[in-house]
């Protein structure tokens, strides 16, 4: 038990250190993405499936409450927690289609649409990203290594460097909470952090 422990940690600073390597231009694009859409006015959307769709909550809770300062809310919707519309629509379409109906009633142009898939390949996710490219709207996904099929759709994917779900998603955790932090702070420079 302690050398899988052990072996699930190391692999997880491999993977870090591989994304702080790697990935701090990509990161800084997809921040200045962020910025200017919420300096703009617009919003962000975010959707994703299982653990994805739990964090596309995180993100909203984030934008919406506060991350680490006090400071106004941030519009931002997770298209993964309205359980009437998700119902509706995969029972009177069909479950590929929960998230682009969405898109297609509320996103406009030049808002963000936030897009995770740990394999890049979910088709619920890709058809709101092709939805949303129809819209206008700015496309920014997390996937993993691969990007799948959404890293073509996206004007910026950030590409966690694993294969499997579990570090995907923890990758993911790093990068929304760097995303938040550097919103937050272009966007509220004098406001002090919470307590």
């Amino acid at each position: 038990m302690i050398e899988a422990i052990r072996a699930h940690l190391q692999m997880g600073a491999g993977v870090y250190t591989h994304m702080a390597d790697d990935m701090a231009e990509p990161i800084a694009r997809a921040a200045e993405m962020l910025i200017e859409a919420l300096r703009a006015g617009r919003r962000v959307y975010v959707c994703g499936n299982g653990g994805s769709a739990a964090q596309a909550q995180h993100i909203a809770g984030e934008l919406i409450g506060r991350f680490l300062k006090d400071r106004g809310p941030l519009p931002c919707v997770a298209l993964t927690t309205d359980t009437s519309v998700l119902t509706a629509v995969a029972n009177d379409y069909e479950f590929e289609t929960v998230f682009a109906r969405q898109v297609d009633a509320l996103v406009g142009e030049g808002d963000v649409l936030w897009l995770l898939s740990t394999s890049g390949t979910s088709v619920n996710v890709l058809k709101a990203a092709s939805c949303a490219n129809r819209r206008g709207a700015k496309l920014l996904g997390m996937t993993g290594r691969s990007g799948g099929k959404l890293k073509e759709l996206c004007d910026v994917t950030l590409r966690v460097p694993a294969d499997s779900s579990p570090p995907v998603q923890e990758g993911h955790l790093a990068l929304i909470h760097i995303l938040c932090g550097l919103v937050e702070q272009a966007l509220f420079p004098e406001n002090e952090a919470a307590p």
